[in-house]
């Protein structure tokens, strides 16, 4: 067989099974987005995008798409941030109305399923639905497209300041199946209004599943969305998503990305500034050890004059783990008196931890500030001695390090319960890591009390 039809054979049988109904548009997406992934197949080494990324455990396995699981209610013990927010649940990609809350939502906020969306508010989800997600280049949007059947769906009208967070938690798996969820957001914002939106993305430890997750934002005039995104899948799953957001004038959108589990992950994030005074913050913090991958690219696109952007990407990398940044900031000819900064930091616990850091700049207006830096490294032995000096020990001196190292992107979560969440599991994963790593160092002779 040859590669272009080994690339198209990948889940050929399971593109058989993709749903079919519902508007005649949605339909002919679907049916577009098949057609894209059978010619693109899955991305390899070979495309630039892709180059630190090897994806072909996926293809190796025959990921069915998924349906109905028991048991979820208790996969969510543990994941309710705040008793206070609107909660939408996706089980396997499909919204399940018994485990979410939508109650207290103020008047004329929409906040549930997608699928129900395209009947209720249908010149809405035609309007925003497909317009930032490029399905013609990217394999895994192509995929998620052709399977869209559900997901969440949230709009907040003009001038409505929605005080109470929405959190959307996606579940996916099928004891003792190998099966794959393609969820879909859509997330409207229209002039004026406010909100904050948390994505949970979870599944049971130890299976194997694969989440192709798949986001749309849009951001009215002088609108903003808190965006908060937390991955924490199973440590053999395989998890690919992409957030997509529009800004319009003097618009604000920020994003936090959290990855604190899976085995191959990819975390695509781009913004378009498009109205003059328009701002965004892209912070994302991960952690990940043994063999895990951890591939995160974002872009910026400044589009229109007197925006700016800001961006901090840290991680935290153990065993013989493995990371990609690639961070690129557009500045097209309009976009006079943009204010971009970017910068990508990576701690390496151990020699075996690997980084591959490309930050881009592509400038084309000549009145702009924009800088960009990146520093990949090990603990700073110079720092540890200090410390030691005034009475700690090591492994205390490495700790209040590394916390200090992940604090200042925790230290952007403005959601107290959230962050002492992310706090605790961050921690508690920090220190199984370390332990290894103590393991090791006791193994070779080389502890340092």
């Amino acid at each position: 067989m040859t590669q272009l039809a080994e690339k198209a054979a990948v889940f050929g049988s399971a593109l058989e099974k993709r749903p079919h109904g519902g508007p005649r548009w949605l339909d002919d997406l679907r049916g577009r987005g098949a057609a894209r992934f059978a010619a693109m197949g899955l991305p390899t080494v070979r495309d630039e995008d892709w180059r630190f990324a090897n994806v072909a455990p996926i293809g190796a396995v025959d990921f069915q798409p998924a349906g109905p699981i028991s048991g979820t209610a208790d996969r969510l013990h543990g994941f309710a941030y705040t008793d206070a927010a609107i909660r939408l649940v996706v089980v396997n990609g499909r919204f399940d109305p018994t485990l979410s809350r939508t109650r207290g939502l103020p008047s004329g906020v929409h906040a549930g399923s997608l699928a129900a969306a395209l009947k209720d508010h249908a010149d809405v989800v035609q309007r925003y639905f497909g317009q930032l997600a490029d399905l013609n280049t990217r394999s895994f949007t192509a995929l998620n497209t052709a399977f869209v059947d559900d997901g969440a769906f949230v709009h907040v009208p003009e001038h409505v300041s929605l005080e109470t967070p929405i959190h959307i938690v996606f579940v996916t798996g099928a004891e003792g199946s190998h099966v794959m969820a393609h969820p879909r957001t859509l997330i409207v914002a229209a002039a004026g209004a406010q909100a904050t939106v948390i994505e949970s993305y979870i599944g049971a430890p130890g299976d194997t599943y694969f989440t192709n997750a798949v986001s749309e934002v849009f951001v009215g005039e002088n609108a903003g969305i808190e965006h908060y995104k937390v991955q924490q899948e199973s440590t053999d799953a395989f998890h690919m998503a992409a957030l997509h957001a529009h800004t319009s004038r003097s618009a604000r959108f920020s994003s936090h990305s959290f990855s604190l589990g899976g085995r191959i992950v990819r975390n695509d994030a781009g913004v378009i500034l498009d109205g003059e005074g328009g701002d965004c913050t892209l912070n994302g913090l991960y952690l990940a050890d043994r063999d895990r991958l951890v591939d995160n690219h974002t872009t910026i696109d400044h589009a229109k004059a007197h925006c700016g952007s800001h961006e901090v990407y840290k991680g935290i990398l153990g065993g013989s783990a493995r990371a990609v940044f690639n961070g690129k900031i557009i500045v097209r000819q309009d976009a006079q008196k943009t204010d971009a900064k970017q910068t990508n930091r990576a701690l390496l616990l151990t020699d075996g931890a690997t980084i591959n850091t490309k930050p881009q700049l592509e400038i084309f207006a000549d009145d702009v500030k924009c800088t960009h830096g990146a520093a990949i490294g090990q603990l700073d032995e110079d720092a540890i001695f200090y410390l030691r000096a005034r009475g700690l020990s090591y492994d205390e001196a490495r700790d209040m390090l590394i916390h200090a190292f992940a604090g200042q992107v925790l230290d952007g979560v403005r959601l107290e319960p959230l962050r002492v969440s992310l706090e605790t599991e961050l921690y508690a994963q920090l220190a199984r890591d370390l332990a290894e790593v103590d393991k090791d160092k006791n193994d070779a002779g080389d502890r340092r009390v």
